[in-house]
């Protein structure tokens, strides 16, 4: 069985829910409280899936690095993402100012890895009606269109 290894970073400011996603992903557990990163938290998963292509089974091992959000660490995050294949950049609907951050986030991680993959992930949209996010959306595409993203 061939395994295909990728770093994945997940990229924010501070109390979007970075770690939560990441417990939830690979641990299965879910919490409420917040629990502050410092620095760096690196957690692996292996998924396993058919490649069509060469009818066999592969593991695909996911590095994924959780970095902290704080303003006071950005100088050591480009560090972090330098090697990484994709991101995840993480936004809290609740909080504008982290989606407004997010076009400097992509930025950032394309300046380090032009070639990398960024998903982004809105977080938090239980707390807000679907209009409300249906808007957020929007802008977001209309933003990240302006700024030459993709």
């Amino acid at each position: 069985m061939s395994t295909i290894d990728r770093k994945i970073c997940l990229v924010g400011d501070f109390g979007v829910g970075k770690t939560s996603l990441i417990r939830r992903f690979v641990e299965g557990v879910f919490s409420d409280q917040y629990l502050s990163t410092v620095g760096v938290k690196i957690s692996r998963k292996i998924l396993k899936f058919k490649d069509d292509t060469r009818s066999e089974l592969l593991n695909l091992k996911l590095m994924i690095w959780d970095l902290e959000g704080h303003t006071k660490f950005k100088g050591i995050s480009p560090t972090y993402l330098k090697g990484a294949q994709g991101a995840i950049i993480v936004a809290d609907v609740t909080r504008m100012e982290t989606i407004e951050h997010i076009v400097h986030h992509i930025n950032l991680f394309l300046s380090i890895n032009p070639k990398g993959v960024i998903i982004t992930a809105l977080n938090k949209s239980d707390l807000v009606d679907q209009e409300k996010l249906e808007q957020l959306k929007q802008m977001l595409e209309k933003k990240t269109a302006q700024e030459d993203q993709v």
